[in-house]
C-alpha cells in the first residue's frame, strides 16, 4: 500500500495527537476540580491577587486602646465582636506597638511615616509640667511642621479624596489642623486631645465642645456622631474616585463616658471586681465597635468591600488606671509593653486576609508605608516605615531594630527604649540605669537580665545611642530647680 506521508511523518502526527488527548485529559480534570471546590464554597482565586484600581483606604483609629481590650486578643469581658469578625478574615499582628506611649508622638508618626524622634514631637501636645523634677524636658516641637508631607498630601496627589474624621491633637494653632496638612475634609480635628466634661460640656455626650464639630442634639454620643459624619461622607463620593478616610475615635479615651443601658449590661456581667474589666470602659469600647460595624455595612452596601484597605490601630496603650494590659506590664506613659502594645488588623480583599496571625514586630510607621505602598504611591527616602504588604503576601521578615524615645514625665519617668528580636533594653535617664528583658521568656518584663547579660546590654546600649545620633533626637538636661523633697515634680500648692 502507498501512504501519502513518509513514516516519520507518520510517528509525528500520532504523537500530537497523544500530546493532544493528554491535554483534553487534563483541561477536563481541571474542570472538574473547578466545579467542585466552587461547590463546596471554597474560593478559587489566588489570595495573592491585588484588587484592581487605586483602593479605597480606611484608617480605624482608635485612642488608648491596647490590644489585650480586644477579644480577638483574648480579653474575655469586653465585648468587640465586629473587630473580632473583621480580624478573623483579616491579617492579624500580634507584636505591633505605637510608636510612642503617648498619643501626639504616634499620631505624626502615623501622618508622616517618621520617627517622632526625628520630629523632635515626643509628647502629646502641650504634655505635663513638672518644673522641680529632676530633669527638664527638652524644647520640643508642639505641632507637625507643615513643610512635611503627611500620607494626605501625598494620597491627594495621587488623585484621592481625603478625610479626617475625629481626633487631631498635632498643634495648638489652627494653620497645623488637618485642613492645612492634605485633608480636603476635617471634621472635629482640633487641638484638644479629649472632649472635656465641665459645667460648660458634657464630654462624650453633645454638648462637646468640639471646634470643627457643631454640637449635636443633647445625649448624642460622639462615638455615634463622628460615624453618622464618615458615612456622610462615602455616601457622597463619587465611584469614580477613591477616597482616603482617617476615622481617629475620641474613644476611648477619658473621660469615661458611655451609653447608660451599655454600662448597665456589663455592670450585670461582672461577677466580681477586676481590674480588667470596667463596666463603662466596655461601654464605650462597644460603642466603638458599633461605629466599625455600620462602616463595613456601609461599605458593602455600596459594594466597596472589594476593593477597599482597612487598617485598625491604636495610638498607645491602655491607661492603667482605667483597665490593665495584663499580661503587658504597666499601661499609657510607661516604656513597658502595656505603654506600647497595641492591636493591628490589616483587612485588604485578595491581599491580607484569611485570618493570618503574624508575630512580626511592626510599629506605627509601617502604616503610612503600608497605606503609600497600595495606593502605589512612592515614599520619601527619610521616612522609616516599612510596608506591611510584602509581609502578609510573601512572609517577609525586617531585621531591624525598633526604638523609642520619650524625654519627658508621664505616668514613667524619661527613657528611651530599643527592641531587638527578642530582647528589649530600656534605659531611664534620670539615674541612667538599664533594665533588659527577653519579651519571648518574659512577656510581663519582670526579670531584669541587665546584670547577668553585660554585653547585650552594651550592645543594644549602642545601637540606641548611634540611632539617637543619626535622627538628632533631643536629650533632657539637669534641672537647676529640682527639689528632691517633691520627687514628682509638681507645683507646690502655694504655686499652683
Amino acid at each position: 500500500m502507498n501512504y501519502p506521508f513518509k513514516r516519520n511523518q507518520i510517528l509525528k502526527y500520532k504523537r500530537n495527537c497523544m500530546n493532544e488527548r493528554f491535554i483534553i485529559r487534563k483541561l477536563a480534570l481541571s474542570l472538574f476540580i473547578i466545579l467542585c471546590l466552587s461547590a463546596s464554597g471554597v474560593s478559587i482565586v489566588s489570595a495573592q491577587k491585588p484588587p484592581s484600581g487605586k483602593p479605597n483606604i480606611i484608617i480605624f483609629f482608635i485612642d488608648d486602646m491596647g490590644s489585650q481590650d480586644l477579644g480577638c486578643y483574648g480579653n474575655d469581658f469586653y465585648k468587640t465582636p465586629t473587630i473580632d469578625r473583621l480580624a478573623a478574615k483579616s491579617t492579624r499582628f500580634t507584636n505591633a506597638y505605637s510608636a510612642c506611649t503617648v498619643c501626639s508622638p504616634t499620631r505624626a508618626a502615623l501622618m508622616t511615616g517618621k520617627y517622632p524622634a526625628k520630629l523632635h514631637l515626643t509628647d502629646w501636645i502641650s504634655g505635663h509640667v513638672k518644673p522641680f523634677a529632676k530633669l527638664s524636658v527638652p524644647d520640643w516641637t508642639m505641632h507637625v511642621p507643615l513643610e512635611e508631607k503627611t500620607v494626605a498630601e501625598s494620597l491627594k496627589e495621587a488623585g484621592y479624596a481625603t478625610w479626617h474624621v475625629g481626633k487631631w491633637h498635632l498643634g495648638h494653632d489652627e494653620k497645623y489642623w488637618a485642613e492645612n496638612q492634605g485633608f480636603d475634609v476635617n471634621i472635629a480635628g482640633n487641638f484638644k486631645g479629649a472632649p472635656i466634661k465641665d459645667k460648660q460640656y458634657n464630654g462624650y455626650f453633645s454638648p462637646y465642645g468640639l471646634p470643627r464639630l457643631t454640637d449635636g442634639p443633647k445625649d448624642e454620643y460622639l462615638t455615634d456622631r463622628l460615624t453618622d459624619e464618615a458615612l456622610a461622607l462615602i455616601d457622597k463620593q463619587s465611584a469614580s474616585q477613591p477616597f482616603f478616610l482617617n476615622l481617629a475615635h475620641y474613644g476611648v479615651h477619658t473621660p469615661l463616658q458611655g451609653k447608660a443601658e451599655k454600662v448597665e449590661k456589663y455592670t450585670k456581667l461582672l461577677k466580681a471586681p477586676h481590674p480588667q474589666k470596667n463596666p463603662v470602659y466596655a461601654a464605650m469600647i462597644e460603642s466603638v465597635d458599633e461605629s466599625l460595624d455600620r462602616l463595613i455595612k456601609k461599605l458593602e452596601d455600596k459594594n466597596l468591600m472589594e476593593n477597599t484597605l482597612i487598617i485598625f490601630a491604636a495610638d498607645n496603650g491602655t491607661l492603667a488606671s482605667v483597665s490593665t494590659s495584663k499580661p503587658f506590664r504597666e499601661g499609657k506613659g510607661w516604656a513597658y509593653e502595656g505603654g506600647i502594645r497595641t492591636p493591628l488588623i490589616v483587612y485588604w480583599k485578595g491581599v491580607s486576609e484569611g485570618g493570618r496571625i503574624v508575630d512580626e514586630p511592626v510599629i506605627t510607621m509601617d502604616i503610612y508605608s503600608t497605606i503609600l505602598d497600595a495606593a502605589g504611591v512612592k515614599q520619601g527616602g527619610n521616612v522609616d516605615g516599612k510596608s506591611l504588604l510584602p509581609v502578609v503576601k510573601n512572609n517577609m521578615h525586617y531585621d531591624r531594630p525598633l526604638f523609642w524615645h520619650y524625654p519627658h514625665y508621664h505616668n514613667d519617668n524619661p527613657h528611651g527604649a530599643v527592641r531587638v528580636g527578642d530582647w528589649k533594653l530600656i534605659q531611664y535617664f534620670e539615674d541612667n540605669h538599664f533594665e533588659l528583658y527577653n519579651l519571648k521568656d518574659d512577656i510581663g518584663e519582670m526579670n531584669n537580665l541587665a546584670a547577668q547579660h553585660t554585653a547585650k546590654v552594651k550592645e543594644l546600649r549602642k545601637i540606641m545611642e548611634d540611632w539617637r545620633v543619626q535622627v538628632g533626637a533631643q536629650m533632657p538636661s539637669a534641672n537647676p530647680n529640682y527639689d528632691p523633697a517633691n520627687p514628682n515634680g509638681k507645683k507646690k500648692k502655694s504655686e499652683r
